[in-house]
């Protein structure tokens, strides 16, 4: 592989990509503003790679990244760098305006403007690949999944700034032929995701004897995706990928939240059996404005063209991810200590 600009390289997604790159051989020239959700701590052990570069800016800065495409000369950029939590952008949507969607728009333009730049042989093997999430489609009831001819229907800001950006990414294609694909991914979790989510939430809250919140009922149900799957789904978009598609990426692990706690519980009971049982923990809230109900993500045409499979189950996943959390409270200790202390988001008020 070649050289590759990936932006947001710091944050969980992100740092999944750099590795996995990296481990294919690839350039990687991480861009990432650090704002609070990255954390050099999860690139510690590839820092020093001789094929490894870090840039710290913001893609609202497009001569900053002008300067970063100039100097590296990359051959595609996976653009990942977004605000991504669907709570804080209830409390807070302009962050979510103003990174996912004026710095999309501020990125794709400082690209295709390198791009245009490009001799014809280069121009012709670039990628943009925008990276993007199921939530842009809304939300399902008990029957059907998405894919890639499923209609925008985002019902939260977050959601929102990402349909955006997207729209933003197929028209920079359509209007002045920049190469671009846009995947749609559904929920990941694993190692180093930042503890605001889900289930890094729930493991932490466990461990420390707290309360385990599960908004409304429990009955929320999402594909779950291990970010590592993730990662190798994107190498190959990157590899063999068409320039105008869009790919649907989930792992096909439909569980609904009240489920997803309950087996962190029994992980927890079997790591950590002092604090056991740790369903006595769970405790329901008053659920998330605008909560969809259900998300699930038909994979078959990445699947089938690009020869990608999940390789991670669930249940394999999820104790893999609580054993990671266990043996590296050295990452997660300093942000509970710091940016973020477990406390609840997303209720709406002023």
């Amino acid at each position: 592989m070649g050289r590759i600009l990936v932006t947001g390289g710091a944050g969980f997604i992100g740092s999944a990509v750099v590795r996995d790159l990296l481990a294919a051989g690839a350039t990687v020239i991480n861009l990432d503003a650090l704002t609070y959700a990255a954390n050099p701590l999860s690139l510690a052990g590839v820092a020093d790679h001789p094929r490894y570069a870090f840039e710290r800016a913001d893609i609202r800065d497009g001569a900053a990244v002008a300067a970063v495409l100039a100097r590296y000369q990359p051959e595609a950029v996976l653009h990942l760098a977004a605000e991504s939590h669907v709570d804080r952008s209830i409390d807070g949507p302009d962050a979510f305006i103003q990174t996912n969607v004026v710095g999309t728009g501020r990125l794709l333009e400082a690209v295709r403007r390198y791009w245009l730049g490009l001799d014809a042989g280069r121009r012709a093997g670039f990628r943009f690949v925008q990276v993007s999430t199921d939530e842009v489609f809304g939300s399902l009831g008990a029957e059907g999944r998405f894919d890639e001819d499923s209609p925008y229907r985002p019902n939260s800001p977050y959601a929102a700034s990402k349909a955006a950006a997207d729209h933003l990414a197929r028209a920079w294609r359509e209007t002045y032929g920049l190469p671009v694909i846009v995947t749609n991914c559904s929920n990941n979790y694993g190692p180093r995701q930042f503890p605001e989510k889900l289930i890094p939430l729930m493991i932490l809250k466990g461990l420390a004897g707290e309360p385990m919140p599960v908004y409304g009922r429990g009955d929320n149900v999402r594909d779950w995706l291990h970010v590592e799957d993730h990662a190798r789904a994107l190498r190959l978009v990157l590899e063999r990928g068409e320039a105008g598609a869009s790919y649907a990426i989930g792992g096909s692990c439909e569980r609904g939240n009240l489920a997803v706690v309950e087996t962190l519980c029994a992980l927890l009971d079997e790591a950590h059996p002092e604090g056991a049982p740790h369903a006595r923990l769970i405790v329901f809230v008053t659920d998330r404005p605008g909560h969809d109900m259900r998300y699930a993500i038909d994979s078959a045409r990445i699947r089938r063209d690009l020869g990608w499979r999940p390789f991670e189950s669930f249940e394999s996943g999820l104790a893999v991810t609580v054993a990671w959390y266990l043996d590296n409270r050295d990452w997660w200790r300093p942000i509970l200590d710091g940016s973020y202390r477990g406390e609840r988001l997303g209720l709406g008020t002023p």
